[in-house]
This record gives C-alpha cells, structure tokens and sequence, in this order.
C-alpha cells in the first residue's frame, strides 16, 4: 500500500497540472495582457491572447512527448531512482510558474508548463511500470487502475482549488500553479522508505538476494520461492531475446502486433476527446448556456472520481478488453446526443441540461474503459526486456496525441460549432472496431503467458503465410 500510494502522488502531480489551468483561465489571460501592455503600451491582440493560451496548455504536451519517448532513464536507474530524479522538473516547473506573475513573464508560464510537462512525461511511465512490477498478478489490474484514480482526484482538487472563494482570483493564482510541488515533496519524502521493484533488481540487475527481500517486504512472506520461480522463468526467456530497441519493436514479428495495439489503445484514450473536455470544460458548458461553468466542470471530475472506482472494482472481473469496448461505445453515443443538444441548443433551451449530462456520461464512460486501461496494457503485453522501449513508443504516442488535442481544439471548435464532437464519435468507431477484432485480454496471465500468445500467433501467422506461397507455387 505505501509502495504504490507513494508512486501513484506522480500521477496526483500529472492529474493537477492538468486541470489547474482550466478554472483560471480568463485570470490568466488578463495578467498576459497586463504584461503586454506593460511592456508596448498597447492591449495585446485577440488573436496574439489565443495563441499564447493554447502554447500554454499544449506545451505541457510537448515536455511530455519528449521526456516519455526517452527510455534512457528507465534503463540507467532503477524504478524507484528514476522517480526521485524526476521531482527535480516539478520543483522547477512549479517555481517558474508560481513566480511567472511576479516576474511579469509569460515566458516563465510557458516554460514552467513545458518543464511540468517533463515531469508527468516521465511519471506516466514509471508509474505503471513500478506498479505492474511490484503487483500481485491477482491484482495487477485493480492497483493499475490506481494511476488513473489518482490522475482524476488530482484534476479534481485542481478544479476545487480554482474556485474563486478559494484561489481562482487574481492575487492568488500563482499559488494555485506552484502547488504542483507539493505531491514531488511528499513523494521524496516517502520513496527512501519503499522497496525497489523485485522484477527490475533480479531481470535486469541479476541481484537476487534484493530481489528476495524486496518481495518480503512487498509480501510480507518468508517464502516467496513461487514468485521468484515465476521471475526466473521470466528473465531465462529474456536472456534468449538480443536487446530490443526502438526499432525492433517494429521489426520484429514477435513485438510489431503488441506495440501496434499499444500505441492505438494509446490514441484511443488521447483522441476520445476526453483532454479537450479537461482543457477547455468551462468555455464547453458556457458555450452550452449551463448557468455556473465552473461549478458544472467540478462535477464532471466528481463524476471522473466517481467512476475510476467503479473500474477499479470491475477490472478484474469484466476483464480490460470488455471494459474498454464499453467505455468507447458508451463516449461515441454521448458525443453524438452531445452534438445534437449542442446543435438544437438556440431553438430548445432545455437542451443545455441533455449536453451537460451528455458531458457527464462521456467523462463516466471515458473511466470506465480508456481512461486506466491504456496506461497499463504497455506493461502487460511485453516483457522486461522490450517493456522500457514499448512505454517510450507508447508514452509518445500518448503525448503526442494530448499535444494535438490541447494545440488545435479551440480552433477547431470555432470552425466546426457543435459538431466538433461528430469527429471525436467517428473516432471512437474506429477505435471500438478495432479493439474487438485485435486487442487480446490479458486479465489474469503472467506476463510470460501473454508473450507466449503473441508468439504463437506470430508463428501461426508465419506459418499461414508459407503455406499461402508453397500452394501458389504448386497451383
């Protein structure tokens, strides 16, 4: 329980800065121009404002899409090691921003989301990482899903914190944005006391008396033989493999159908548009006539709380592809009865309650399924040896996707209206689609019997392919 609360503050940190610069926003906005005219004695211009908004939101992207597809510190320091590194971006991202008003800079803004963004980079990896290697097969899934708990409580208090009776106002921003350090000290101050992950110190550091003790520690077992025999297996089987690098995922038969299916569960949760819900909440239900923005937006991250408990009870025993393929078909109704009462929002007023509950029942539906899943399914389908590469392609993928979501939503939304959401539907179509005919379930099997399936169809693949050719060549 210490272990994984204290490796989860990284996703509370990543779940915080998320949703930290929604509620301030027009405050935000207003100190940009102050600055502006300050510096040129002119209000700044509306299309100058807009741009320097949607920098601030999505290069929180961009630091996480460069940090994540870097497997280097994973593979040069331990689990553990690499997270009490990491908390050196948070402390200098939240300085910058929380120091950004009394500097008169942007610049720092925009520099401490981009650092901030480094953190949770990194953090969305080793989090799970950590967590799946330290997890009871039994309870893989529900203490993976614990990552994404802790994302949406961190939204949550971010969205809490931004009210204006508390320190959504002008003098009190900046503190909102620098209480990012809060979880990276609490998460220092805690790590010294957690065991280092038992797979990573015997797989890849061949220490097996570490490796023994750490899964007492994590078991409170003196006989942990069935655990260690399951990890030897493991690591015989991955002293057979050549080191995998980036590349080789794509390569290599054995790992090109498990890196395709994670980078697509990946986009799946990304390209729901489920951030630009996150991002741009209060503007949506403003735009949908909801009288009190703010307050409508605090309830939909209740009701992302609400439910990310109710997937941590049911992963385990609906299984992760079945609650995916609930959670996309569920988000691609809502985003369509959320066009409709959009679209139909001047000639009927009574359609802003149908778009505000159709919002909740996206974010609900998102929780259920391609809010946790993706974010462990990396960990689950490759074994230690390519798991480091396979979390930087995913990581990467991930951000990249968030980053296009953050960057081009809000033009997007002027363009297209209320049928915005028609878009992120046919999405989810495609994704739904393909997670039936393609995504494997994992629920219950060690991480060598979930290599062996992809190896076997590989084989069978290979196999089906000569066989294709021999019959040509004799007909």
């Amino acid at each position: 329980v210490l272990s994984v609360f204290t490796a989860v503050l990284g996703s509370l940190e990543f779940g915080y800065n998320i949703g930290v610069i929604n509620a301030p926003q027009k405050i935000i906005e207003q100190e940009y121009n102050a600055t502006w005219v300050h510096r040129y004695g002119e209000p700044i211009p509306a299309g100058t404002l807009t741009s320097l908004w949607s920098l601030s939101v999505a290069i929180f992207s961009i630091g996480g899409m460069l940090s994540s597809s870097s497997p280097c510190l994973c593979f040069g320091f331990s689990r553990r090691k690499a997270m009490l590194i990491n908390n050196m971006f948070a402390f200098i991202g939240g300085s910058l921003m929380g120091l950004s008003k009394l500097c008169r800079s942007f610049e720092m803004m925009i520099l401490g989301r981009f650092i901030i963004g480094a953190y949770c980079g990194l953090a969305s990896g080793l989090t799970p990482m950590y967590v799946g290697e330290i997890a009871p097969t039994s309870l893989r899934g529900a203490l993976g899903t614990l990552h994404q708990l802790a994302i949406v409580t961190g939204i949550l208090i971010a969205q809490i914190l931004g009210l204006e009776s508390l320190l959504g106002v002008e003098e009190l921003w900046p503190i909102l944005l620098g209480l990012a350090i809060v979880p990276a000290v609490l998460q220092m101050a805690l790590l010294p006391f957690c065991p280092e992950s038992p797979r990573f110190l015997y797989i890849i550091r061949c220490q097996e008396h570490q490796a023994k003790r750490g899964l007492r520690r994590l078991t409170g077992r003196q006989d942990v033989s069935v655990m260690l025999a399951e990890m030897k297996e493991e690591k015989r089987k991955m002293d057979m493999e050549r080191k995998v690098s980036i590349l080789e995922l794509f390569r290599s038969p054995l790992y090109r159908q498990p890196i395709i299916i994670s980078i697509l569960l990946q986009l799946s949760q990304q390209l729901s548009g489920v951030n630009a819900i996150f991002y741009y909440s209060t503007s949506i239900f403003m735009k949908a006539g909801v009288q009190s923005p703010v307050y409508a937006t605090i309830g939909a991250g209740v009701v992302n709380c609400a439910f990310t408990v109710v997937s941590l009870f049911l992963i385990e025993r609906m299984g992760r592809r079945t609650l995916h393929m609930v959670g996309l078909g569920g988000m691609c109704a809502c985003a369509v009865v959320m066009t409709t009462a959009l679209a139909l929002l001047d000639s009927v007023p009574w359609m802003s309650y149908i778009s505000m509950l159709a919002i909740f029942g996206f974010v609900a539906f998102f929780e259920i399924g391609p809010g946790p899943i993706p974010w462990f399914f990396v960990a689950e389908l490759f074994s230690q040896g390519p798991r480091p590469a396979a979390m930087a392609v995913a990581g990467f993928s991930n951000w990249t996707a968030n980053f296009i979501i953050g960057m081009c939503f809000q033009y997007v939304a002027e363009l297209c209206g209320p049928y915005v959401f028609l878009i992120f539907a046919a999405l989810l179509l495609f994704f739904l689609i393909f997670t039936f005919f393609r995504v494997p379930e994992t629920r219950g099997k060690t991480f060598d019997q979930i290599a062996a399936n992809f190896h076997q169809d590989s084989v069978e693949r290979l196999h089906f392919m000569m066989t294709s050719k021999v019959f040509s060549l004799d007909v």
